[in-house]
C-alpha cells in the first residue's frame, strides 16, 4: 500500500468529515481523535461511516472499526479494502 493513495484516502476522509459536520477542513488533522475533534457521538460517528462507504463504494465491517478513533487508522482501513 503506497503513501500517496493513504494519503489521497486521508483526504478524502478529512474533506468529507470537514463538510458533513461544518467544521473547516483545516482544523482536521490526520491524527485527530475524530470524537473529540467533531464532537460527536457513537450515531454520529456511524453516520460518517455510512457516507464514508457510499463514497467509497466499499463496506466496512464492525469489527474492523472497534477501537478505531482517528482519521489516519480510518484511512488505513478503508484503503485496506479499495
Amino acid at each position: 500500500m503506497s503513501a500517496p493513495m493513504i494519503d489521497h484516502t486521508l483526504d478524502e476522509i478529512l474533506n468529507l468529515a470537514a463538510s458533513h459536520f461544518k467544521v473547516p477542513r483545516e482544523k482536521l488533522t490526520p491524527d485527530d481523535d475524530f470524537f473529540k475533534t467533531l464532537g460527536i457521538d457513537s450515531l454520529q460517528a456511524l453516520d460518517l461511516l455510512t457516507r464514508l462507504e457510499h463514497h467509497f463504494r466499499i463496506e466496512l465491517p464492525d469489527y474492523e472499526l472497534q477501537g478505531v478513533s482517528d482519521f489516519r487508522t480510518l484511512a488505513s482501513r478503508i484503503q485496506a479494502r479499495l
